[in-house]
């Protein structure tokens, strides 16, 4: 049994890179390979508090 098991990875996406994730997915133009790595990215970045 691996001893890694239930570990949790605790990284989290930094703000400029989710920025630049949350922009591909707004351009019409980016691949859906590429947004599908964009949204990944977001999904691991620390929630905003508020606005």
């Amino acid at each position: 049994m691996n001893k890694d098991m239930g570990t949790r990875n605790t990284k989290q996406t930094s703000r400029p890179v989710a920025k630049k994730a949350a922009a591909l997915l707004r351009d019409g133009r980016t691949s859906a390979k590429t947004k599908s790595v964009a949204a990944s990215a977001l999904a691991q970045a620390k929630p905003r508090k508020g606005k």
